[in-house]
Order: C-alpha cells, then structure tokens, then sequence
C-alpha cells in the first residue's frame, strides 16, 4: 500500500517569507531605505490578505503577489492550503502590535491556551474545536479555524502559521488527516497532565 503524499516543502515557506520580507526579528514593520516609508501599510496587506477568506484559491488578484506555491495550471492541494493560511492569518494579525506568526506553537498548543484563556467559557472551546476536528475536508476545517483564530485574535494567542499551512494540506488525505487530530489532541489535552487540573477538555 502507498503512503500518502507529504507536502511540499516550498508551500511551507509563505508565511516566513512574508513576514521576512515585510517584518523585522521584533516583529516591526520594514522600512523603505529609499524614502523611510514603510513598504507598504501593514492595513494593506493585511487586508489583501483577508480578502481571500471564505474564497478559493486565484480568484483574488490581490493575493497572488503572496502565493510561492508551485502549479501547472490547477488548483492542487498545496495552493488551496497556502490561500486559506494567508487569508487566516491576515484575520489573525488584524489590529495586534506583536506577531501572531510564531514557529513552535502549534494550533493544538495554541487552542489549549485559548480553553484556559477564561475569556470564553470551557465548553464552547471544546465545542468549536470539535467541530473542526470532525470535519472530513480542508475546506470545511478552514471555515471551522475562522472562527477558533478570530478568538485567539482576541486573547493576542500567537501560533505557528508554517506548521498550520502543513496540517492544512495534509487534512486532504485520509491517512495524514488521522496524524493531525492526533497532534492537535495530544497538544490540545496535555494541559490538564501539566497543571494537574483533573477536568481535562472533553474529547474532539
């Protein structure tokens, strides 16, 4: 039996090279060395980037200066992926002073954080995050994660966007889609192993 295709390492770049290109190590907007503008209004790019939710991949001219996945011409997984990662992290960086882009934080990690955030109430996290990780298309876990990043907007829960955009498309096989429930729940309940809190999340 073949193993499921892994995905593409030059997708995983995207959200690294933008913020490499338009952020500096603290997190500060790049400036224009010709003129000591900015290179372009973080509101503008960030709205571009908002621009792609709830849309498909190529249909919103102002992300294609974003997008480094490779293509012969289709819609594969991988650009569906990178479209949705750009657009959600657009979402998620809206109106914050400080990175919501950052590498080690998984989205399991990061939802368990929101769950003991007591900004929302335990039972509606769980509920959400359930609901995603039920779904049985990227499509469909994309529009579950808008919701769930809206709220980490809310509590400033920065995660991984590189790793995101990689559970993204491996949610389109049925094979890699059962390791990532797996990573999510394990990140999602180790809080209760680690605080000693015994009223553990209920199981996604």
């Amino acid at each position: 039996m073949s193993s499921a295709p892994q995905p593409r390492t030059t997708a995983s770049a995207t959200v690294r090279r933008y913020w490499t290109q338009r952020v500096d190590g603290e997190g500060n907007w790049r400036i224009n060395r010709a003129n000591g503008t900015p290179m372009r209004t973080p509101g503008e790019d960030l709205a571009a980037l908002r621009s792609g939710l709830g849309r498909t991949a190529f249909t919103v001219p102002e992300l294609w200066p974003f997008y480094t996945s490779t293509t012969d011409g289709r819609i594969t997984p991988e650009v569906e992926a990178e479209h949705a990662t750009l657009s959600l992290y657009g979402l998620h960086q809206q109106s914050q002073s400080r990175p919501m882009h950052k590498r080690g934080i998984t989205i399991g990690t990061a939802l368990r954080t929101l769950h003991r955030s007591e900004r929302y109430s335990e039972e509606a996290v769980d509920a959400r995050v359930a609901a995603a990780v039920h779904t049985t298309s990227a499509a469909a876990l994309v529009y579950r994660l808008r919701g769930l990043v809206t709220q980490l907007r809310s509590v400033e829960q920065p995660l991984d966007y590189d790793r995101l955009l990689q559970d993204i498309q491996r949610w389109a096989s049925p094979g890699t889609r059962q390791q990532v429930r797996r990573d999510w729940g394990l990140a999602y309940h180790s809080w209760s192993a680690r605080t000693g809190n015994p009223a553990a999340p209920k199981t996604p």
